[in-house]
């Protein structure tokens, strides 16, 4: 992590004026809650160590790295797909530092949106480290450059500092030829050859952006199988389909080391096999809760055993002091951290707020994109639920057809008795913008066969989902 900020122009000084609640990290979880807790009438502050607002999500993780997915999947289509559209041209060129501007340019809005958001909401702005330094959770110091600036007393302290990017034991992240996803979103030139230790969603998001820029790209994972967390049908689909773009997919394979060359490179060390001579490695192995000089300990928290941090149900770590996102653990996801962050403000000042974890959907934003929300097949299996499976293909889908992307499918699984939907996984075109429907339908309990008997406009790609609820009864129309 970045080492401590010094205040920007906008930024309010730290000082003694008391707050009703001070929230410390500026990410999706916490510039939310202290957006709604001002629409609820505190008088919030929010620290900030950073110069820009919107956390890792923004700043270098989310945003930027869908900008660069966005950018390097019009140049490969350029490439390859658009003189069979009949759109024919010469000398189509990469100019890679014009696509990093345009990315910084889409951050550097975002976060300007923010700020004015802050303004507009009253929101004090406070640049520094947040560390907690009362008994009952009622002072935060602020740090600058290492120096203290001042203290805030507050009523109540959320915290919401996210995460960090996790390494393996014995190899450092050293920025240059081992870098995390932060580096990878801004590389100088094309690597020659990559290497990803990681087959999670970040590495494969970040693999397949250099692959279609020219990149040589190899992804090492210590599973016999990519995205772990996905469903495994789906994410087989998926391991053929990147096995197709030429990702080179090393599955079963631990990494032990790495060792620099010079400047131009090095290699991999895997157990039991050759070395992989590379010019970089992205370590994309999970991410970590960052909780460095946050002065838990001096209201009492200690973090588990993995380091985050322990809340109960309304998000409480300790009196005075809650905590949310990434830092608390599960889903490691800023729309997680969001709904968390509402929750948590909303209980504070009415007594009422509510998440359910069980419809919280997820993406990987590949090309073609990967979507979930709600139990994997594996699970209801583990669980012994039964269950009932519909899937459609898009090669089926008129607007598929139409766009020419007809790689993947829907798959529903409902309850065997009740039929209500339990999950939806999806691998196509719009995956991520498809779940909602579903992850809406599931928030209010929905059947397979309410989603079948949902109008669908014609032609869209969500009758793709029609189509895989009405599988669920064995009566898809097109397929």
């Amino acid at each position: 992590m970045p080492q401590d900020a010094s205040p920007s122009a906008d930024a309010a000084p730290a000082d003694a004026r008391d707050f009703d609640l001070v929230v410390i990290g500026a990410g999706p979880g916490g510039y939310v809650a202290a957006l709604r807790a001002a629409q609820l009438g505190m008088k919030v502050a929010c620290v900030e160590l950073e110069p820009a607002l919107g956390g890792t999500c923004l700043r270098v993780g989310c945003i930027p790295s869908k900008a660069l997915l966005e950018s390097s999947e019009i140049y490969h289509q350029a490439q390859t797909g658009f003189a069979a559209r009949g759109v024919k041209f010469d000398g189509l060129t990469l100019d890679l530092p014009a696509m990093l501007k345009d990315k910084e340019g889409t951050v550097t809005a975002l976060t300007g949106g923010i700020a004015h958001l802050f303004k507009k909401n009253k929101v004090t702005r406070v640049a520094g480290r947040g560390t907690l330094a009362g008994r009952d959770g009622d002072r935060v110091l602020v740090k600058v450059d290492g120096e203290n600036a001042g203290t805030l007393a507050a009523k109540h302290v959320i915290l919401a500092t996210g995460s960090a990017p996790a390494s393996l034991p014995g190899i450092e992240i050293d920025g240059e030829f081992v870098t995390d996803s932060t580096g990878a979103l801004s590389y100088e030139e094309v690597p020659d050859h990559l290497v990803v230790i990681g087959a999670g969603y970040i590495g494969l998001e970040l693999g397949t952006v250099w692959k279609r820029l020219g990149a040589k790209v190899t992804v090492l994972e210590y599973l016999d199988h990519i995205l772990p967390l996905n469903d495994q049908e789906i994410a087989k689909a998926a391991e053929k389909t990147f096995r197709k773009q030429g990702l080179d997919l090393k599955l079963g394979t631990k990494v032990i080391g790495v060792e620099r060359r010079d400047e131009k490179g090095g290699q991999v060390l895997i157990e039991g096999g050759d070395p992989i001579e590379c010019d970089k490695v992205l370590m994309s192995v999970g991410r970590r809760p960052y909780t460095d000089g946050l002065g838990l300990e001096t209201v009492g928290i200690e973090p588990d055993k993995r380091g985050f941090i322990p809340v109960d149900e309304h998000y409480t770590a300790a009196p005075g002091v809650s905590a949310i996102g990434d830092v608390i653990g599960g889903a490691m996801l800023a729309h997680k951290a969001e709904e968390e962050g509402i929750a948590c403000v909303e209980r504070l000042a009415t007594g009422h707020g509510h998440i359910d974890y069980g419809v919280i959907p997820s993406i990987v934003y590949t090309s073609p994109e990967i979507a979930a929300v709600g139990k994997t097949e594996e699970e209801l299996k583990k669980e012994g639920v039964e269950y009932r499976k519909g899937k459609f293909p898009f090669v089926a889908n008129g607007r598929a057809k139409a766009i020419g992307s007809t790689e993947g499918q829907v798959k529903i699984l409902a309850d065997k008795a009740t039929d209500r939907v339990l999950g939806v996984h999806i691998i196509g075109p719009h995956a991520g913008d498809l779940i909602a429907e579903c992850a809406a339908a599931m928030s209010f309990g929905a059947s397979s066969e309410d989603i079948a008997r949902t109008c669908h406009a014609h032609p869209t790609l969500s009758e793709a989902v029609k189509e895989a609820a009405l599988a669920v009864d064995g009566r898809a129309i097109h397929f």
